[in-house]
């Protein structure tokens, strides 16, 4: 995710995390379709069907849902609290930036409020 969105740090870049049992083992890139980039993010329906495909296929689930913030702190937006359709999934944040203290951040957000979520990293 951070290499994702290292590659453009201009825009924002999005995708959807994938796994079993709670725990994420894919990450799955997608273009964002937003028409300003810079500053939003938007998966077209046809790409979000393609990969949910893909994840039954496989036999994995939607976990996450990522996207980076270029111009800005990694913690949600307003705009990304009111647009968190899949409350299920966990919301992370990615920054670019190489200062950045933490780069990668995760969030629940469901009725209207975010919660930091704890970050695990098996070895």
């Amino acid at each position: 995710m951070l290499a994702h969105a290292r590659r453009e740090p201009a825009v924002e870049c999005c995708g959807l995390l994938a796994g079993r049992e709670g725990a994420i083992t894919r990450i799955l890139p997608a273009a964002n379709a937003a028409e300003n980039s810079a500053t939003s993010y938007e998966i077209a329906p046809k790409e979000i069907f393609s990969l949910m495909r893909a994840m039954r296929a496989d036999g994995i689930e939607m976990l996450g849902i990522y996207h980076s913030h270029p111009n800005g702190r990694n913690e949600p937006s307003p705009r990304d609290i009111e647009q968190a359709y899949y409350s299920e999934a966990a919301c992370f944040i990615i920054s670019p930036r190489e200062d950045s203290e933490r780069a990668v951040r995760a969030f629940a957000i469901r009725d209207g409020r975010a919660e930091e979520l704890l970050i695990h990293i098996a070895p």
